[in-house]
């Protein structure tokens, strides 16, 4: 999947928990909001804080899918609200995903 692709996914399915992420979803996502964020930071404190709002769901929702993608329950996701411990995640996220179907569908190409 490429940059764009990824980002399409990711606001077309902007509450959708069900299904898979393939990693190259999850990090060109991951990667244009960062980008986002940065410039948002810089032009205002405001605006930054509505891009955080806008991507708050998409980011969640992938993050979930990237885990059924590792055949991991989305309450993983929890995860993050505790400091350090949520870094786990970080693992999660890099690791390849189950190759062939697993209890959360088939794997995105």
């Amino acid at each position: 999947m490429n940059f764009v692709d990824a980002v399409k996914t990711c606001f077309k399915k902007y509450i959708d928990i069900n299904g898979r992420a393939a990693r190259s979803e999850y990090w060109w996502f991951a990667l244009f909001y960062m980008i986002i964020a940065v410039i948002a930071s810089v032009i205002n404190q405001n605006v930054a804080y509505f891009v955080s709002l806008v991507f708050f769901c998409p980011t969640i929702a992938v993050g979930v899918r990237r885990l059924h993608d590792d055949d991991m329950s989305g309450w993983w996701m929890l995860l993050c609200l505790i400091p350090i411990v949520g870094l786990v995640l970080l693992y999660f996220f890099i690791i390849e995903g189950t190759k062939g179907p697993n209890r959360f569908g088939n794997p995105v190409v």
